[in-house]
């Protein structure tokens, strides 16, 4: 099956000028924990729900804090050639429940463990790929 089949294609996006509030009330009112950073369509970044609490909150920042200040920008990508086996492989090699979707460095799409879930992905292998994610670093090297 084809990565485009099942990932989101509507992404909601923020840039570098955008606040941590209002990342958080993005995440909030469409019920995600991640929010690509792209400038035009370019991905740039990411930042998680877990990045406004450990480099956000945890150092003191606030709502109206930037986000360029703790986005992550080594963002492992996949392209919309991938099979949903190869988008899977990539998740569980480098433990991550999202996958930005790019073309020529623009965010076309993103990837979630529950699009894995949902799609034709043997449930045998979407569990081994969970399992992969949810393993200590440690113990997939």
């Amino acid at each position: 099956m084809d990565i485009t089949e099942v990932m989101t294609s509507n992404v909601a996006t923020c840039n570098l000028k955008s606040s941590c509030g209002e990342v958080a009330n993005m995440m909030k009112n469409i019920d995600v924990g991640v929010i690509p950073i792209c400038e035009g369509d370019k991905l740039i970044g990411l930042l998680t729900d877990r990045d406004l609490v450990v480099k956000g909150l945890a150092n003191n920042f606030n709502v109206n804090t930037r986000i360029s200040e703790m986005i992550t920008t080594d963002v492992i990508t996949g392209t919309k050639y991938m099979s949903v086996e190869q988008a899977a492989d990539i998740m569980s090699q480098h433990q991550i429940r999202r996958l930005p979707i790019v073309e020529d460095g623009k965010l076309i799409g993103m990837v979630s463990l529950g699009d894995l879930v949902g799609s034709n992905t043997s449930n045998k292998e979407t569990g081994k790929v969970l399992e992969n994610i949810s393993a200590p670093a440690e113990l997939n090297k």
